[in-house]
């Protein structure tokens, strides 16, 4: 029944899910991009290419959290640096993911799966880690809920593959319930920043 669930039926879920996201929220979508444009300038969103579905790349959305400040030779500050306050705030009630919707909308990501990562990271992923991507990423996932940013990769990666022999119809949506508890409490930034973490260098084994 799991399998079935997996083939079919998740993706039908997400693509109905998220469309109906995007009609509900479309007014906060419009006051963020707004404001986002008054206080960071354009662009609006933040694009960065990402391993979805069995390492195939796609273009990842998420509304802008940093500016583009750079030193006397041109190079970008750093993240923390260009982290604002506004952007804190984005980052915080994980509105800076909205953008995502479309992503699953276009069949690239999942409601619910292992979070899509950086293309740099594909050659440092052990045998049972790259596992993550046999399921399309996810706006959040087990690892999410279990800690976000306050457990260490080799935690994270545990529990992506560990979402991955488990992909349920109730376990998905007791991670959205619980993604969505956790976004009114605050605990954590749903970010691969090093602004919040350090990046990722290889697991030891």
């Amino acid at each position: 029944m799991n399998g079935f669930y997996k083939r079919y039926v998740k993706r039908i879920i997400d693509f109905i899910l998220s469309l109906m996201a995007i009609i509900v929220l479309s007014p906060i979508l419009l006051i963020v991009a707004i404001l986002v444009r008054v206080k960071l300038g354009g662009p609006i969103l933040f694009k960065q290419e990402r391993p979805g579905l069995h390492e195939k790349i796609f273009m990842m959305y998420k509304f802008r959290t940093m500016t583009d400040q750079r030193d006397a030779n041109g190079e970008l500050l750093p993240d923390s640096v260009r982290l604002t306050e506004f952007g804190r705030i984005l980052r915080s009630t994980s509105l800076d993911e909205l953008p995502g919707l479309f992503n699953i909308i276009k069949g690239d990501m999942s409601i619910v799966g292992p979070r899509p990562l950086l293309v740099q990271y594909l050659p440092l992923y052990n045998v049972h880690q790259k596992r993550r991507h046999d399921v399309r990423p996810g706006l959040s996932g087990l690892a999410q809920i279990s800690g976000r940013n306050a457990i260490s990769w080799e935690g994270k990666f545990k529990k992506d593959v560990e979402y991955v022999d488990n992909v349920s119809f109730l376990g998905d949506w007791k991670i959205i319930f619980l993604t969505i508890k956790k976004v009114f409490v605050r605990e954590g930034i749903n970010s691969e920043s090093t602004a919040t973490m350090e990046p990722f260098k290889g697991s030891k084994r």
